[in-house]
C-alpha cells in the first residue's frame, strides 16, 4: 500500500514531550492495554517507509525504497538474506520479526518538512506503523523525529546529515546511523589541506535549512583550524535549480575554493554551473581553483557526470568496499536492480535491520525496550567496521570515508574512488560539543 500526495498538514501538540502522544483513532485504542503505539498482533507486523518520491531528493528517495523492500524480503526469508549472514549479533533468522511477517506501507515526504510529518501521522495512526524510517532531508528527519517521540513509535532515520539531528533535536524514539557534518570534516579537512595546502580562500554556497547550516559551520571550522579562511557564505533555496545568480559573484570574491554545501540535485545543478562558468580553469594568485563538495553519493556523482572528476568529498559508505558486510548487500541489491546500491539505500537497509535485531534481543516491540536494545550497541558485519550506537545521543559512530570524483572512470557507476577511510578516533566528539548543545534527550515515549 502506498500513501502519496498527503496534503493535510498533521495537528500536533508539542506541550508535554513524553506524554499520552497522538491521538489515536478509535480502531486502535485496543492495543492501548499493550503499554505502546500500534502493538502487532501475532501474525504480522507494519513498518512505514517515508521518504522523498518527488522533490529535490527523489533520486535518493527511489534507492531507499528499493533497500527498504530488500530489507524486507531478507527478513521475511527471501532471497539470499544478504547481511542478515554477516550482522555480527546472528538473532535475524528470516522468519519476520519476533516471528510475525513484516509487511510496510509508504508515504512521500516530498522534501518538504509538513509533508513529511503528514504523511508519518498517516501511517501511524491509519495504518498501524510500529516504526517509522526514511527521509534524505534533515529537515524532515527533525520533523519526523519530534513527531515520532509524540506519537510513542521508534524513528530508524534515513539520511540525515545535519548535525541538529543528534544534536539539539534529538530525541529518546529516535536513532541515526548515518554520519553527519561534523565528521564529515573532521575526516575531510586535512586531506584538503595536505593536498590544497593550508593558505587557501574559501567561498560557501549553502542549502538553506539545517542540513546546510551545520554542514557549512562545521567545514567552516576544521578549515579555519588548519589555516584556511572563510571569505563568504551565501545561503541557496532548497528549491533551487539555477544556481549562476549565485556563482557568478564567486569569480571576483577573491577566493580561490569554492564549498557547495549542496546535496542531491541541488549539488547537480550548482556544480554544473560552477563548471559552466570556468571556475575549474580559473587561476587566483598562482593557485589553481578548487571546488569542495563535503558530502557526496553516487547518485549525485552520476548526474553530474564528467564534472565531479578530481572533486573531494566525503561519503557514508560506497559500494566498492570489500568488506564482508558490504559485499553481501552489492550481491544481493544488484541481483534484484541490477545496479549497485547508494550510500542511501545502505544507511535505510541498515537501519531496517537495526530496528529489527533490537527487537529480537530485547523481546518486545515496545520502543522503550528497542531504545534500551540500541543504546550502547556495538556491532559489526553491516558494511561500516566496527560501530557503536551511543547511549547519549543516539547517534553511530564508525569510520568515516574521504572520496573524489575518478579521472577515470569505468561505468557510471564506477565514478568515486576512496581516498582515504578515516578511522572512527578521528571523528568522534563529546556528546556535549558546542556543535551539538542545546536540546535534551528525553524519556522513550512508549505512546498509548
Amino acid at each position: 500500500m502506498s500513501i502519496k500526495n498527503v496534503t493535510r498538514r498533521g495537528v500536533i501538540k508539542t506541550g508535554a514531550a513524553a506524554g499520552a502522544g497522538l491521538a489515536l483513532p478509535t480502531y486502535l485504542s485496543a492495543a492501548s492495554h499493550t503499554g505502546f503505539t500500534n502493538a502487532p498482533g501475532n501474525d504480522k507486523v507494519t513498518l512505514g517507509f517515508n521518504v522523498p518520491q518527488t522533490g529535490a531528493y527523489a533520486d535518493e528517495g527511489a534507492d531507499e525504497l528499493r533497500a527498504y523492500e530488500l530489507a524486507v524480503e531478507h527478513l521475511n526469508g527471501g532471497g539470499d538474506g544478504g547481511m542478515l549472514s554477516t550482522f555480527s549479533s546472528q538473532v535475524l533468522d528470516g522468519t519476520g520479526i519476533l516471528g510475525r511477517k513484516v509487511e510496510y506501507v509508504t508515504g512521500d515526504t516530498q522534501t518538504k518538512s509538513d509533508a513529511a510529518r503528514a504523511s508519518a501521522k498517516s501511517m501511524i495512526e491509519k495504518d498501524g506503523a510500529i516504526m517509522i524510517t526514511g527521509g534524505s532531508s534533515s529537515g524532515v528527519a527533525v520533523a519526523v523525529q519530534g513527531l515520532c517521540q509524540e506519537a510513542g513509535v521508534i524513528f530508524m532515520a534515513g539520511l540525515t546529515h545535519s548535525n541538529d539531528t543528534t544534536g539539539k533535536d534529538k530525541k529518546a524514539n529516535g536513532f541515526r546511523h548515518f554520519f553527519n557534518g561534523y565528521m564529515s570534516a573532521a575526516a575531510l579537512a586535512p586531506v584538503l589541506a595536505k593536498n590544497y595546502g593550508n593558505d587557501r580562500k574559501a567561498y560557501h554556497l549553502t542549502a538553506d535549512y539545517t542540513w546546510g547550516w551545520t554542514q557549512q559551520e562545521s567545514i567552516a571550522a576544521a578549515t579555519e583550524a588548519l589555516g584556511w579562511q572563510t571569505v563568504n557564505n551565501v545561503l541557496t533555496p532548497l528549491a533551487a535549480t539555477d544556481f549562476s545568480s549565485y556563482i557568478a559573484p564567486v569569480l571576483n570574491s577573491g577566493a580561490d575554493v569554492l564549498v557547495l554545501n549542496h546535496y542531491g540535485g541541488n549539488m547537480v545543478n550548482s556544480l554544473t554551473n560552477a563548471v559552466q562558468f570556468g571556475l575549474r580553469e580559473k587561476m587566483v594568485d598562482n593557485k589553481q581553483f578548487e571546488i569542495v563538495v563535503p558530502l557526496y553519493s553516487r547518485l549525485m556523482a552520476k548526474g553530474a557526470g564528467a564534472n565531479v572528476k578530481g572533486i573531494f568529498g566525503s561519503t557514508n559508505w560506497h559500494w566498492s568496499l570489500q568488506d564482508e558486510g558490504s559485499k553481501a548487500f552489492v550481491k544481493s541489491f544488484g541481483t534484484k536492480y541490477g545496479f549497485p546500491p547508494s550510500q542511501a539505500a545502505h544507511t535505510c537497509y541498515v537501519q531496517t535491520l537495526l530496528y529489527a535485531d533490537a527487537v529480537q534481543r530485547g523481546g518486545s516491540f515496545n520502543p522503550c525496550s528497542v531504545g534500551e536494545a540500541l543504546e550502547g550497541f556495538e556491532f559489526d558485519g553491516l558494511g561500516n567496521g566496527p560501530t557503536l550506537y551511543r547511549a547519549e545521543d543516539h547517534q553511530c559512530f564508525k569510520d568515516v570515508l574521504v572520496v573524489k570524483g575518478k579521472e577515470n572512470p569505468t561505468s557510471e557507476f564506477d565514478l568515486l574512488e576512496i581516498v582515504e577511510i578515516t578511522p572512527r578516533a578521528q571523528v568522534e566528539y563529546a556528546p556535549d560539543h558546542p556543535m551539538f548543545a542545546g536540546g535534551q534527550l528525553g524519556s522513550c515515549n512508549p505512546g498509548a
